[in-house]
């Protein structure tokens, strides 16, 4: 076996020691199969959101076995191929399986990467709010831009998105935006992707055509379920009504069914503008608890992970990725270094190798925290 091959198996079994351990290998089977005997008790479903949760641990925990079975047959076959093709001089054979083997270590890591998402609230649901910055129009513009971009990335991975509010801009694109993203690890993903967003292009909506610069900022937070209290006194929020101004038809323009929440001691507001007045209550009041969870969670972390507890000013100085469209094309996420000039493929929704950087580079620096703590 050639050693760049070999090198690629040490590599996928490197990536399957890290996920048997994640997943606590020797015992995974006995507690899915645990798992199955609850689900099949009736009275499981006297409690939905017990059971809701049970099956969707049960899902991931049966994916990731599957998952790491797949994996090590895989390796194992296209090992043994490379072997006996060699063996035997037939070269196409032994190009099949070292291609096999390759593609085996690119899922192997990102798979990894995933096995990392193992923060409180990474398997969570997530809240996704886009506002546009300085820049007036091209701000708007913009935002509208990242709020497709979010959008397809979710629906690639597989994700529901409901639309919570939204605030037309006054020329065009959205003032603001928040949607609710659902799925696997839907928050580990996205929390990296907080923060402001710099975008520069010749400008359409400038008939000199020249370059603006402008800004958006993104703020997501993990949906909190019931098994998580969130104690929200009366007298700590105050509740407006106001006049829709999104999308939605004449009945949404023209009664006063969206719903605005003040949190008094911490200043946070949430909104909800798409549904009844009574669900937007519901919806804004999720998202507060959501929120005022976050917050927790970022005490908790500030001694070792630098979680942000403010979205900072959507303007020069606090960015965290540039998208570069004039005079080159190129995006750049600040604080990894990485890079790329398919601007098209990130603002399609191509966002995974911005992400799974930023998390491993999170999941280092906590690593090296710890270990200063300890010494």
């Amino acid at each position: 076996m050639r050693a760049e091959t070999q090198n690629t198996v040490d590599a996928i079994r490197k990536s399957l020691r890290l996920l048997a351990q994640r997943m606590d290998w020797e015992t995974a089977p006995h507690r899915l199969e645990e798992m199955n005997a609850m689900i099949e008790d009736g009275d499981l479903w006297s409690d939905p959101a017990r059971a809701q949760k049970l099956m969707r641990d049960r899902q991931v925990l049966s994916d990731a076995v599957e998952t790491y079975k797949r994996l090590s047959n895989d390796l194992d076959a296209n090992a043994e191929m490379v072997e006996l093709a060699d063996a035997e001089g037939d070269a196409d054979l032994v190009a099949e399986a070292e291609a096999n083997l390759k593609a085996i270590a690119a899922e192997a890591a990102q798979k990894e990467l995933e096995a990392l998402l193992n923060g409180e609230a990474d398997g969570n649901d997530t809240f996704l709010e886009i506002n546009a910055g300085a820049g007036g129009t091209e701000s708007c513009d913009w935002a509208s831009m990242l709020a497709r971009m979010y959008t397809r990335w979710a629906e690639k991975k597989g994700y529901s998105v409901e639309l919570q509010s939204e605030t037309d801009g006054d020329e065009a694109g959205i003032r603001s935006a928040a949607y609710k993203i659902s799925g696997p690890n839907a928050y580990g993903w996205l929390k990296s992707e907080s923060g402001v967003h710099r975008l520069v292009r010749i400008s359409p909506y400038d008939s000199a055509a020249r370059r603006h610069t402008s800004f958006s900022s993104v703020w997501v937070y993990p949906v909190v379920d019931d098994n998580i209290e969130i104690d929200i006194p009366d007298r700590d929020i105050r509740i407006d009504t106001y006049r829709s101004s999104g999308a939605g038809g004449q009945h949404v323009n023209t009664t006063d069914s969206a719903v605005r929440i003040t949190h008094l001691p911490t200043n946070i507001v949430v909104t909800s503008s798409m549904k009844s007045q009574h669900q937007n209550r519901e919806v804004a009041m999720n998202a507060l608890r959501s929120r005022l969870y976050q917050l927790e969670l970022d005490k908790r972390n500030a001694a070792i992970n630098a979680a942000h507890d403010a979205k900072g000013d959507a303007g020069w100085g606090n960015q965290i990725r540039s998208y570069v469209l004039q005079p080159y094309q190129m995006v750049k996420d600040l604080r990894t270094g990485v890079e790329t000039s398919d601007t098209g493929g990130v603002l399609d929704g191509d966002l995974d190798a911005f992400m799974a950087a930023t998390l491993a580079m999170n999941v280092a620096g906590k690593s090296r925290a710890e270990a200063n703590v300890e010494d």
